[in-house]
């Protein structure tokens, strides 16, 4: 499970390429930047919230940022995923991952065998309607919840208690599923303890758990995850939000992968997009969607801008045929005002944006004779490609004759108006108060 797991089965696409100094290995990095960009698989005890452990670690560890992977009641117990720093953006990555949990189940009266108890954990599997209890500190509305799998442990008839594992998805109400449970065996039950022991790639069975007088390069390990490598010269454009155009093996499409350096380093999490047998055959295309940057901006040199279609425009910005922005002057050649596209041009957008209005405009002109058989006269006046020019000047014929109806009694234009609509509104109330004391 180290940084380099299968590395000598990735595919190689290049032949060779250039290293660079910048970056470092992760077995070689310092233990100060684990602390500030790394996670806890922490194992929560009974009473604390889930925010108070997070808050105490924040404390401890002197950091400004803390999250968790999925809240934990304050009685229940086990994996919990505290991410510090920079890693709070991969909590989500966990969050739907899937968990499992232990739990104990108290039957309120007896029942004739475990064979019971087992056969109603099999049918409370798959998408279950759930309502949490009516003290909550959630909305209390019917929610779909599924549940992966379950099976019972073990069952004690004396103390009518029964054990089992359940793996099923985020946010699920483990204490109406032991009500459920005693609804189906007819004898009524509650949950007595919980237990989480996974919660995503990390699990609660001490398998990457260790003490803090062990090695600290067990600190410095990514688990689980498929790996894409990149060239160290492509790792900034990455960090800048450039696409990723990359080959895997063993990745399938909408599979969650982690593109690393060459030094092992995670540069952001990806959603693939193409399998490994259409990488392979294609020469170019987008294999992966960038989900979230985990590494820092400018950790590695900037290199692009440097194809072509670069190059010649600075060349052309120090000869003086482009302005320092690289926009057209009135010595720019014609064919490059021709051949190239600016499209960080606000003016490009809006013809592109006029383009692709003509046809619905072009529409309108045909629909509109249809809907309204008007004079020849009328329609040569106002052109029906302006609607909104003919509701305004309908608007300002309104004002207008209010103006000299206002003036002709005698009134101001802008207090006559007033007077009437609080006269008005008067009247409407005492109609109604009148209405209600007949009432």
């Amino acid at each position: 499970n180290s940084w380099a797991q299968n590395f000598d089965k990735l595919n190689v696409r290049t032949a060779h390429y250039t290293p660079l100094p910048s970056g470092s290995n992760p077995l070689k990095r310092e233990i100060g930047d684990y602390i500030r960009t790394g996670f806890i698989n922490l194992d929560k005890p009974s009473n604390p919230s889930s925010h108070e452990v997070v808050a105490w670690i924040r404390r401890i560890l002197r950091v400004e940022k803390t999250g968790h992977s999925g809240t934990l009641d304050p009685k229940v117990t086990g994996c919990l995923i505290v991410c510090i720093e920079r890693a709070t953006r991969l909590v989500k990555s966990q969050q739907s991952a899937g968990k499992e949990y232990v739990g104990i189940v108290r039957l309120h009266n007896a029942i004739e065998g475990g064979t019971q108890l087992s056969r109603a954990l099999e049918t409370l599997t798959g998408a279950l309607f759930q309502r949490p209890p009516l003290i909550a500190a959630v909305k209390r509305q019917l929610r779909v919840r599924t549940i992966y799998e379950s099976k019972m442990i073990e069952y004690d008839p004396e103390r009518r208690l029964g054990i089992f594992w359940v793996s099923c998805g985020g946010w699920h109400l483990h204490w109406t599923l032991c009500v459920h449970l005693g609804l189906l065996l007819g004898v009524g039950g509650q949950m007595q303890e919980l237990r989480r022991v996974r919660s995503g790639v990390m699990s609660g069975r001490y398998d990457h758990m260790v003490t803090m007088h062990d090695d600290e390069s067990y600190l410095r390990r990514l688990f689980t995850l498929w790996k894409a490598g990149l060239e160290d010269s492509a790792v900034n454009a990455i960090c800048y939000g450039a696409k990723i155009m990359l080959p895997g093996d063993g990745i399938e499409v909408n599979q969650e992968i982690v593109v690393i350096t060459t030094k092992g380093e995670a540069i952001c999490m990806a959603i693939a997009l193409m399998t490994t047998a259409v990488i392979s055959t294609c020469d170019h295309g987008i294999v992966a969607k960038i989900k979230r940057v985990i590494m820092e901006r400018d950790t590695y040199p900037r290199k692009w801008g440097l194809g072509p279609k670069a190059s010649q425009k600075r060349l052309m910005i120090k000869q003086g045929l482009l302005d320092k922005h690289g926009k057209p002057t009135d010595s720019t050649p014609n064919t490059w005002k021709q051949e190239y596209v600016d499209y960080s041009d606000s003016t490009k957008r809006e013809v592109v944006a006029e383009a692709v209005k003509a046809p619905m405009v072009v529409a309108e002109m045909v629909k509109v004779p249809q809907r309204k058989r008007e004079s020849e006269s009328e329609s040569d006046e106002t052109p029906p490609a302006a609607p909104q020019l003919i509701k305004k000047e309908k608007k300002k014929n309104k004002k207008d004759k209010k103006a000299k109806a206002t003036l002709e009694s005698g009134g101001e234009p802008g207090e006559g108006d007033s007077d009437t609509i609080k006269k008005k509104k008067k009247k409407k109330k005492k109609a109604k108060g009148v209405e209600v004391v007949s009432e």
